[in-house]
């Protein structure tokens, strides 16, 4: 059976990406979309894609926190060999599933590295009859590129791309705020809302204080300072803690940070029923990657947040807890020069301030879900089944 969708994603450090694409396609298959999940880096455990089928493609993964190459599962630097295997295995999917829609995430406004393989996934795209909808997978902010690669970027939309879903609330942050050429493609921006999961309600209190490090292996520096700031906290030192650990941090800094906590601080891995301990927690400590902060926002609750700033040149997080910190929803501390002291000093002042109102969908969108399921499902609609006898009645073919 053809699949009436078909996403590509391709997590490099952590698994932000992976699972905002994964609610996306079990959205889509819970509205009775037959949706193909297809993943480009390593495997997740415990990944929900609901009824969608997951295929994993050769895995890759960031060679730093620079992003400045590509690294294969065992990480050595990938060589022309693996891309030409990575690529086929791309096409060969695309013709597999001869998809109504086909669904890129990030890329071309992100993910420069994989051109040798979606490059030719896009002309596939265009080349085929009746041709599907091509559409492009946005969070709310993206870190600013320079002018070369945001024309790059433009260029590819307007020759090969019909809808730009942007998962944000445009009275939020606006793409153009951080990319001003989105101006040129306007008529192919849609705002879903923010794409949140359903949070659980009426949660009796823990009364823990929740870090969380992220899916990642650039949360050590966090987990460090998480450990160490309960003792500095007024207003949270005698609180339970629980920090949570992404699955790809080292087990040697795991051991270090485990080590270092007192008897009051639970130190353990990610946990699949996160979700449920946001929802009972005190106050939340995190970075600000999308969904975290999405989580947060539905959860209604207290929040910390260190924005990953990489090598300096990241600052996607960093103005997404400009946003809402101007807002009064949440604390922001950075995360050069932190410090457990600079931690308990904001955990005091969120703790410290008025009480946080459970923000609802009448206040900011969080029905990213829901709308982008039903933006495909009306494109879907629009273009016939697989077959030889299908007819171009979809996507308009002029370019």
């Amino acid at each position: 059976m053809a699949a009436d969708v078909l996403i590509h994603v391709q997590h490099l450090l952590g698994i932000g990406h992976l699972q905002r694409a994964s609610r996306i396609a079990a959205g889509c298959a819970a509205a009775g979309l037959e949706t193909v999940l297809a993943s480009g880096g390593l495997p997740v455990p415990d990944l929900q894609p609901g009824a969608a089928r997951l295929e994993q493609l050769p895995a890759a993964r960031a060679g730093d926190a620079s992003f400045s190459h590509l690294a294969d599962a065992d990480g050595r630097s990938v060589d022309d060999a693996w891309k030409t295997a990575r690529r086929d295995a791309t096409l060969a999917l695309f013709e597999r599933e001869w998809p109504r829609v086909l669904l890129l995430e990030l890329f071309p406004f992100g993910r420069r590295s994989l051109r040798f393989e979606l490059l030719p996934l896009l002309e596939a795209a265009h080349a085929r009859r009746p041709r599907p909808w091509v559409v492009v997978s946005l969070r709310d902010l993206l870190n600013p590129p320079g002018p070369e690669k945001a024309d790059w970027a433009i260029d590819i939309v307007d020759r090969y791309v019909d809808r730009v879903l942007v998962h944000g609330d445009p009275q939020v942050a606006r793409l153009e705020e951080t990319i001003p050429e989105a101006q040129r493609i306007a008529d192919k921006l849609v705002y879903t809302g923010y794409v949140v999961p359903e949070m659980p309600r009426d949660v009796p209190s823990s009364g823990e204080v929740l870090v969380s490090t992220g899916g990642g292996a650039v949360g050590g520096a966090l987990g460090h300072a998480a450990v160490r700031a309960r003792a500095l906290s007024h207003q949270a030192g005698t609180a339970p803690w629980r920090v949570l650990l992404g699955g790809n941090l080292p087990q040697s800094m795991f051991d270090a940070i485990q080590a270092a906590a007192d008897p009051n601080t639970v130190v353990e891995r990610n946990r699949a029923d996160f979700p449920l301990l946001l929802a009972g927690c005190r106050l939340s400590v995190s970075q600000a990657g999308y969904n975290t902060v999405t989580e947060v926002l539905a959860a209604g609750v207290a929040s910390v947040v260190v924005p990953f700033e990489g090598d300096g040149g990241e600052r996607e997080q960093a103005l997404r807890a400009e946003r809402l910190a101007a807002r009064g929803r949440l604390v922001s501390v950075r995360e050069v020069g932190l410090t457990p002291q600079r931690l308990a000093q904001a955990i005091d002042r969120a703790l410290a301030g008025p009480p946080v109102r459970q923000i609802d969908e009448a206040t900011v969108d969080l029905a990213g879900i829901r709308n982008s399921s039903q933006i495909l499902r009306e494109l879907v609609a629009m273009v016939p089944t697989g077959g030889t006898g299908r007819t171009a009645t979809g996507p308009t073919e002029a370019w």
